[in-house]
């Protein structure tokens, strides 16, 4: 089944939970299965780059669009980092979040992050 990055925001938004529940990893790679890659799981969120480039992505430079996926470094007290697929809305994880940084934490400290869309 070819990249639908409609499905793949749709089920991330429909399946999000209320609040962070520290499986921003694994929603999002579900989400991007449902949308059709069949990728592998990485057990860190600051380390799905090199997946999503191997299943096709690239960087994204110039605006978001609909199923982009931030991939955002570590900050103290969180060392796996953060990944999140925006939905056209908001960036979604494990939950909707209000910014593309999850949290205050992560807005304070401001990491680097890389943008990836499907080519």
């Amino acid at each position: 089944m070819p990249w639908n990055k409609h499905l793949a925001a749709q089920y991330a938004r429909n399946k999000a939970e209320d609040h962070s529940i520290g499986l921003c990893a694994r929603y999002v790679t579900n989400a991007i299965h449902y949308g059709g890659l069949n990728i592998p799981r990485t057990p860190y969120a600051k380390d799905m780059g090199s997946t999503l480039f191997a299943a096709g992505f690239k960087y994204a430079i110039v605006s978001i669009d609909i199923g982009d996926i931030a991939v955002i470094q570590p900050i103290p007290n969180h060392p796996y980092g953060h990944v999140c697929i925006y939905d056209g809305e908001n960036w979604v994880s494990d939950f909707i979040q209000r910014t593309m940084y999850p949290g205050q934490a992560y807005r304070n400290a401001a990491p680097p992050f890389v943008i990836y869309r499907h080519a």
